[in-house]
């Protein structure tokens, strides 16, 4: 157990049921319907092979895109503190698709490239997302008039995206903005 599972208890026990949630969600459904092919086709050693749909699982790109538009409307409302609730979800969410695509990946690299390539991608999508979701964070942080709680985000995103990319540049432009930093980036070519 962790100093912040002993601090917090709570937090081990939402996250405990979270995923006692998940699992019976998704091994509910897959049980009665395995029972219904047995019955069905008189065979109960019969294996389920239908795919559940992306939208019906919780732990999904789709789920996170799905809260991605219901912070975005509560931001467009100024509903920040809902926008805070689903963003903090998504982050959640997408930090842990993440990191499961990137172990898939690593898990398959030189055994399927094919499969360690395609899971190797959506983990990048994934960090991309979260990412995203990080930043609209930050600003409504900032729009709060909180930059205690935008800097350390920002300060993630710069580290996740690196300087040099767009996000990471609009990030590192936020925390100068907010005094953090006091050199601009990138520089502008004439005052080199």
């Amino acid at each position: 157990m962790t100093n912040s599972t002993m601090l917090y208890p709570h937090m081990l026990i939402n996250r405990l049921s979270f995923w006692v949630a998940l699992t019976l969600a998704i091994a509910l459904p897959t049980t009665a319907q395995a029972q219904d092919n047995a019955a069905s086709s008189g065979n109960s050693n019969s294996q389920i092979t239908e795919v559940l749909p992306q939208s019906s699982i919780l732990l999904s790109i789709e789920s996170s895109e799905r809260l991605m538009q219901e912070a975005e409307a509560a931001i467009a409302v100024q509903d920040y503190p809902t926008a805070i609730a689903k963003l903090q979800e998504v982050r959640q969410l997408l930090g842990q698709l993440s990191g499961f695509y990137r172990d898939l990946s690593e898990l398959f690299t030189g055994i399927d490239n094919r499969i360690s390539d395609s899971h190797r991608e959506k983990a990048l999508a994934t960090a991309q997302m979260r990412d995203e979701a990080t930043f609209q964070l930050a600003l409504v942080h900032r729009a709060q008039n909180q930059p205690e709680l935008a800097v350390p985000l920002l300060i993630e995103i710069v580290r996740s995206q690196q300087p040099t990319r767009n996000l990471g540049q609009r990030a590192y432009q936020q925390l100068f903005e907010l005094g953090f930093v006091d050199a601009p980036y990138p520089r502008n070519q004439a005052s080199e």
